[in-house]
């Protein structure tokens, strides 16, 4: 595999699918171990983890500190200076860009490290198979007249209750722009009401628990507790489901790149760590945790 601009050939290692975070100090050596802070994304957290724990076995003198939280945590930390790289589920805002540059004297260094179809799942004793964005936009914007699931030809008494219940994020959450701005395009937003969710685990439980309730979540959270639909762009067109195939083909209406952020060019550690993170083993453990490579993989 060539080597990308900017970095080494990668190297070679194999992924063990251990979640465990290692928490430690930011962005300094002690005693040998160098230290690199992680923050931001909750949708690539157990990635983030998962990326620290087998780069640790791959080079056991760098140890990784993984922090969620969302993506504007994750970016807000990397203007202060707290944190060496920022994950992020959608890209840095034009007054982010702008506060990093004055706060840090540095602008950001954005790096697509995979794609993620986000999922939009229902309990499994919904008989819905599909949607469409138009249909979402009625069901989660702030125009939308959507509230029944019988408008959308679920027959009545078959969960409990006719009143669509929305499970949304936090508004800090990249997912939650991302799906905001996707569905209902820009300068609409979500209407009130929905039951927030702190993280993608958190939406998924809600929903598995939730009959009525309908929720969106990175790919990877999906659980056999609930049902991910097939999505259309239109009323009555080709729908698919949230898939790495589908995602990588286009076809998945609602699918996006994970980035990685850093304060101008990596150097040192961070360097390597992301070179790593692009090398097949790194994306190894993309593709193992259900997203999709940007890259060839081992």
């Amino acid at each position: 595999m060539k080597s990308r601009p900017g970095f080494d050939a990668p190297r070679k290692c194999f992924w063990l699918p251990v979640l465990t975070a290692i928490v430690v100090g930011c962005s300094r050596s002690t005693e040998g171990i160098i230290s690199l802070r992680n923050e931001g994304s909750d949708t690539m957290v157990n990635l983030a983890q998962a990326w620290a724990e087998e780069y640790h076995r791959y080079r056991p003198t760098v140890k990784v500190q993984v922090l969620g939280g969302g993506t504007g945590v994750g970016i807000a930390s990397l203007i202060d200076g707290n944190c060496d790289l920022a994950n992020a589920s959608r890209r840095m805002k034009p007054d982010e860009l702008a506060a990093a540059e004055k706060n840090r004297g540095q602008s950001p260094k954005e790096y697509v490290v995979g794609y993620d179809a986000l999922a939009v799942f229902v309990h499994p004793k919904n008989p819905l198979d599909r949607i469409s964005l138009e249909e979402l936009a009625e069901i989660y914007g702030e125009e939308g007249t959507i509230t029944k699931w019988s408008e959308l030809g679920v027959p009545q008494g078959t969960l409990g209750t006719d009143k669509i219940i929305r499970i949304n994020r936090q508004s800090s959450s990249g997912t939650y722009a991302y799906f905001r701005e996707t569905v209902l395009g820009k300068g609409k937003d979500l209407k009130l009401g929905s039951v927030d969710a702190n993280g993608s685990k958190d939406a998924v439980n809600l929903v598995a628990l939730t009959p009525a309730a309908i929720g969106y979540s990175g790919m990877g959270y999906v659980t056999e507790n609930v049902k991910p639909l097939r999505v259309s762009k239109r009323r009555g067109g080709p729908a698919f489901l949230p898939s790495a195939e589908n995602a990588r083909s286009g076809d998945y209406p609602i699918t996006r790149p994970l980035l990685i952020y850093t304060l101008g060019t990596p150097q040192g550690a961070a360097k390597e760590y992301l070179e790593w993170i692009l090398s097949p083993a790194g994306q190894k453990v993309i593709y193992h945790l259900g997203y999709v490579p940007v890259a060839e993989y081992e």
